[in-house]
């Protein structure tokens, strides 16, 4: 299960270019479009294999409604808002801390306490991840709005826990999803109109598609099998893979070069996760 945690991971990673083509589509209803092609390729991957979607219960439903709006929508409206105030590396490495937060804060959504060895872990992971993404200038707008992707990215997980526990992966997965479906539709359409809705241009359109199947349906139902098996606080660690990934990506296409600081953060981020994972 810890490999389909780093797959997760490292497929978002990954995402960033094709998450480039949307720059120019209303971000919101992109969203929404993004999320409900991801809850229809995971019903229709249950259809498939046979499995059943458990019906969420109320307390999972309002659980699941708090992680769409914070840990999916929210986080990427404050990701995209913060890069107005600070430099892209610099909101990557306040968002890298996520690890640590749910080193510390995972166990205890289930009555344990941290363990020394998966913080360690999370500490180097979060060192990598700062080392690699370069830091950079930040206004304190900027910082708050990084701040609270951080709290997004965390509660993505940590709201998870549970509902996990009672209705599994794929159930949690195709839930949220067209939770957050609807919730951006709503909130989309209320403070946009019908200008959030126009029709995507064929690069925006395979975008939404791979969005919505690869790095939502695919990617969310490893990471939350990796939840259910190993724990938040080590499924954690796993997310340092995603700035790796994503500079794994840009080599590939020609965007960066290799630089000693990149490696040797990629180094760090390696060692953390090895260490935390035990």
């Amino acid at each position: 299960m810890i490999i389909t945690g780093a797959v997760a991971t490292t497929i978002v990673g990954a995402s960033v270019p094709v998450t480039g083509l949307l720059d120019g589509y209303p971000v919101l209803s992109g969203q929404a479009v993004r999320y409900a092609i991801g809850g229809v390729a995971l019903l229709a991957w249950a259809l498939i294999t046979r499995q059943r979607v458990p019906l969420p219960s109320g307390r999972d439903l309002v659980a699941l409604a708090l992680l769409a709006a914070t840990g999916m929508l929210g986080f990427s409206a404050c990701v995209l808002a913060a890069q107005r105030h600070a430099e892209p590396g610099f909101v990557a490495a306040v968002v890298g801390a996520s690890p640590l937060v749910l080193a510390l804060v995972g166990p205890l959504t289930t009555g344990r306490r941290p363990r020394v060895r998966v913080v360690a872990g999370a500490v180097l992971v979060v060192a990598g991840v700062v080392t690699l993404s370069g830091g950079g200038t930040w206004g304190w707008a900027g910082l708050g709005l990084a701040a609270l992707a951080l709290v997004g990215e965390a509660l993505f997980t940590l709201l998870a826990v549970r509902p996990v526990a009672r209705i599994g992966a794929l159930g949690v997965s195709t839930w949220a999803c067209f939770v957050a479906a609807a919730e951006g539709a709503v909130v989309a359409t209320v403070t946009e109109g019908a200008a959030a809705w126009r029709v995507p241009d064929a690069t925006e359109a395979l975008a939404l598609v791979v969005l919505g199947v690869i790095v939502t349906a695919v990617a969310y139902i490893c990471w939350y099998s990796c939840v259910s098996r190993v724990g938040a606080d080590r499924a954690g660690v796993l997310v340092g893979l995603m700035p790796v990934s994503g500079v794994l990506a840009s080599l590939a296409l020609g965007a960066q070069s290799l630089s000693l600081l990149a490696l040797a953060g990629a180094l760090v981020v390696a060692v953390g996760c090895a260490l935390g994972l035990g």
